[in-house]
């Protein structure tokens, strides 16, 4: 079990953001200390929400909090994922800084689908502030191309960006796709792999908080085993039966609490390749 600092959006009803990545990485045993840079009442895909951003001063007044209690002294992981606002960088170096030996994961929810959804201005401090401190940065394809400035039109042009992009560890999600199969990639100094599972191609709507479960299940399970391919491969699985099992169900959710054994024992493992 680790302790997880984790700075994200917040959800009322749904499972995006915190309200994704808490749960499976508390079906994994380790512990979450989420502060939200966002509250809503449920993700915007439903066609509208209430809420809005935490204001700044507040999210600092939290983290000093647990500042005060030396609580990020026991913390083996800070996690970024929507942070919102530019300051929210500066409240996720904050804690970066008082939990000195922990691993800096940074999920860099920005855009997909050839557009960014959050400001440029945010994009960019993420991309000049955070991602220099990051060990471990897990974007989709649309959010690597712009992070590293290169054009990504298949898996070469994906692996040359993420070895130019900085952090030690580059895990990059529907990084190429050939036939019916989407393949996720990891770049490391010890090797390049991929996994590659099955597109699903019959029309069923796949549900949103897919990237905030994954890199969850990814951070939990190299927390545990610091074996990236492994996390890789373990990751792809877990997303894909939970998108299976929300899809069955009909649910315009991600099935992180009815499929939640899907987190702890995927129902169907795909192979590792490694490429170079």
């Amino acid at each position: 079990m680790a302790n997880i600092f984790s700075l994200t959006s917040h959800l009322v009803h749904g499972h995006v953001g915190a309200q994704a990545s808490g749960p499976a990485l508390q079906a994994m045993g380790h512990e979450v200390w989420h502060l939200p840079t966002v509250l809503f009442s449920n993700h915007p895909g439903h066609g509208g929400f209430g809420g809005g951003s935490v204001q700044i001063a507040f999210q600092n007044q939290l983290l000093d909090g647990l500042l005060a209690r030396n609580f990020l002294a026991d913390c083996a992981a800070v996690h970024t994922g929507y942070l919102g606002q530019v300051d929210s960088i500066d409240v996720a170096l904050r804690a970066t800084d008082a939990a000195r030996d922990s691993l800096l994961l940074c999920d860099p929810i920005l855009g997909d689908e050839g557009k960014l959804y959050v400001s440029e201005d945010l994009a960019a401090a993420l991309r000049q502030r955070l991602l220099p401190r990051a060990d471990l940065v897990t974007p989709n394809r649309f959010e690597l191309a712009w992070l590293s400035g290169q054009e990504i039109n298949g898996l070469d042009d994906a692996v040359a960006a993420a070895q130019g992009l900085g952090p030690e560890i580059v895990v990059c999600t529907s990084a190429a796709q050939a036939g019916e199969r989407l393949y996720n990639l990891a770049v490391t100094p010890e090797g390049i792999y991929q996994v590659g599972v099955p597109f699903f191609t019959n029309g069923a709507a796949v549900p949103k908080g897919t990237g905030d479960a994954f890199a969850a299940i990814l951070l939990g399970h190299y927390l545990n085993h610091r074996d990236i391919a492994a996390a890789l491969a373990w990751a792809s699985a877990a997303l894909h039966g939970l998108i299976q099992a929300s899809i069955a169900r009909q649910s315009n959710e991600l099935a992180v609490i009815a499929a939640q054994d899907q987190i702890t024992a995927p129902s169907q493992m795909f192979e590792v390749e490694r490429l170079d």
